[in-house]
């Protein structure tokens, strides 16, 4: 019997508040540690807060610490692949930057998620302390030996953008947990705690300049009919007499409000993947969002898919969404949407590109 593949991933979104790439990096090391192909480590790249990483990590995957403050790894490995993330982790087989950022190597191979490619387009949107993605990823993709991508519309921006052949990308879709296909609406107890009108329009996620919340808040105020508008996740968030913010919430609480909405609504300029979708689906819960190439994809025929910035058509959708969110051809529909992902799934082509990077395939 072959012996396990050591793989050390980046566990650094497993630190503090989990969005889209926290969530992912979670439910992909959940799925490693009980694969019996792999031998998965994480390391955290931190000068303080490595040592949380053991604590938040599934049981059978070991915690490495890699006490160098983020900010100058990330200036010398715009250059160079020293210091090697085997000079604190110990020798591995492959090493896997879960986000956009891939780590100096050794002799190990590398393998990077490059999630999507909204900040090439918009650079001036990023934190300071994000200037030098840009040339992080390009640097990242000329030296991986295999890139990971949410889906096929990422995958060919990758290929084309970054000029990288594109045999060298696998498309790892992400998955939904099986608790949203029976999430049940908010009880009276949490819609009081949370502040949660009966019927609502939902946004869920983080805020930020690609998610288009001009958009939508531009159309709640000029349709009246709709029903109140709320945000869930890290914000800030626009704030509008019609609108409820709940801020950062549990995976529960998430859950609950996901499927007590009468419509999620995604409007984003940009997604990679775009999970609330799928969420919302398996919860049974009307989607509308952008007609863009990734939601597209996930989605398939079972959203209202409307043009960016497109005032009159989101209202429009919204209204349709909301009539009969529950009609047994669509609910049936959505359901089968999302059960076509899963973590597993997610995991194990993730695990395939681990053999094809290493070449043990």
């Amino acid at each position: 019997m072959a012996k396990p593949l050591r793989v050390l991933l980046d566990g650094t979104p497993l630190l503090g508040s989990r969005t889209g790439i926290g969530r992912y990096t979670a439910a992909l090391s959940e799925e490693l540690a009980s694969n019996p192909e792999v031998d998965t480590r994480a390391v955290a790249f931190t000068l303080r807060g490595w040592r949380r990483l053991r604590h938040v990590l599934p049981h059978g995957v070991r915690a490495r610490g890699m006490p160098v403050a983020a900010r100058l790894l990330r200036m010398t490995w715009l250059r160079s692949d020293f210091p090697p993330v085997e000079l604190f982790a110990g020798s591995t087989d492959v090493v896997h930057g879960t986000n956009f950022v891939l780590p100096g190597r050794f002799r190990a191979a590398g393998v990077v998620t490059i999630h999507d490619l909204a900040f090439f387009d918009h650079p001036a949107e990023l934190a300071p302390s994000d200037r030098d993605l840009p040339e992080l990823v390009r640097r990242g993709a000329r030296r991986a030996d295999v890139i990971c991508t949410p889906t096929s519309a990422v995958a060919d921006a990758v290929a084309t953008r970054l000029d990288v052949d594109r045999d060298k990308i696998v498309v790892t879709p992400l998955g939904v947990n099986p608790a949203w296909f029976t999430a049940r609406p908010p009880d009276d107890e949490r819609r009081a705690r949370l502040g949660l009108p009966d019927k609502y329009l939902l946004f869920a996620g983080a805020a930020g300049p690609r998610k288009g919340l001009d958009w939508l808040v531009r159309t709640h105020e000029a349709a009246p009919d709709l029903p109140d508008l709320v945000f869930a996740g890290p914000g800030p968030f626009p704030r509008t007499a019609r609108s409820r913010q709940t801020g950062y919430l549990s995976d529960v609480d998430l859950r609950t409000v996901v499927a007590g909405a009468s419509a999620l609504v995604l409007p984003s300029r940009d997604e990679g993947f775009g999970l609330p979708v799928l969420e919302a689906m398996a919860s049974d819960v009307p989607v509308v969002c952008t007609d863009i190439p990734a939601l597209r994809e996930v989605a398939g025929d079972c959203a209202s898919l409307v043009p960016y910035g497109d005032v009159d058509g989101l209202a429009e959708a919204l209204r349709t969404a909301v009539i009969d969110p529950h009609a047994v051809a669509t609910s049936a529909a959505r359901r089968a949407q999302a059960a076509n992902f899963t973590w597993h799934t997610c995991a194990e082509l993730t695990v395939g590109a681990y053999r094809l990077a290493s070449g043990r395939h």
